[in-house]
């Protein structure tokens, strides 16, 4: 593993947006920022280029998409990686019932070294990915499936939707190209028992750059 480097708070000074954000709970979101400099840097989950931009582009990016998430709901976030979106969303949601999902072994240890630390009781990890009937088990049906930067827009469909409720609903993080991956993938999209997606804009206000969300909501009824 790599050396840790020094974290110096000063280095990285907490923006005013995040105790908007965080509110009460921002220490627990200074302690992940924290974790993902050091620890998360060691074990290859952040790049170097990526330690300053830690708070804007990593934890208050997620962190926003609260602003679709129904009061009190359960959420799975899939393909979870070093906490991204849900460590955040949990930290600003303690509302919210998280499950962090996540296939690989090195990063699923992280993640409960972070959950244990940040005694989020909010949030479990599940070791697998979407699509095993053993996550599927253990987690489904829930209110919102999430993710970020996982798959194309047609296969995050088909992994994301089964894990909904009927009625329940798949909100993405996702890029300016958003609409082009609604056109190409709308036949994938009918065929997991998605209705027409919605683009989303969270953060304004408080973000330089809000971040961009596609929902699509599972059917309700059954396909006759």
């Amino acid at each position: 593993m790599k050396p840790a480097p020094e974290y110096r708070p000063e280095d990285y000074p907490t923006p005013p947006a995040a105790e908007r954000i965080f509110g009460e709970r921002l220490p627990l979101a200074e302690a992940y920022h924290r974790s993902l400099a050091t620890d998360g840097f060691t074990r290859g989950f952040i790049g170097p280029r990526e330690l300053p931009r830690l708070w804007d582009r990593h934890i208050l990016n997620c962190a926003v998409i609260a602003e679709a998430m129904p009061e009190g709901c359960s959420v799975a976030d899939i393909g979870s990686g070093a906490g991204l979106p849900g460590i955040p969303l949990a930290i600003a949601r303690p509302d919210l019932r998280m499950w962090l999902i996540e296939p690989l072994l090195k990063r699923s240890v992280y993640l409960r070294s972070v959950v244990e630390e940040l005694h989020l009781d909010n949030v479990q990890v599940i070791r697998g990915r979407a699509e095993e009937k053993s996550v599927r088990s253990a987690v489904a049906p829930v209110d919102v499936v999430t993710s970020r930067a996982v798959a194309p827009l047609g296969k995050l469909t088909r992994w994301s939707l089964p894990l909904a409720r009927r009625g329940g609903a798949m909100i993405a993080m996702k890029g300016s190209s958003v609409g082009e991956e609604i056109e190409r993938d709308a036949a994938d999209i009918r065929n997991a028992g998605g209705e027409k997606p919605e683009i989303l804009h969270v953060g304004e206000g408080l973000l330089e750059q809000p971040t961009t969300l596609v929902r699509i909501r599972r059917h309700a009824e059954r396909a006759r």
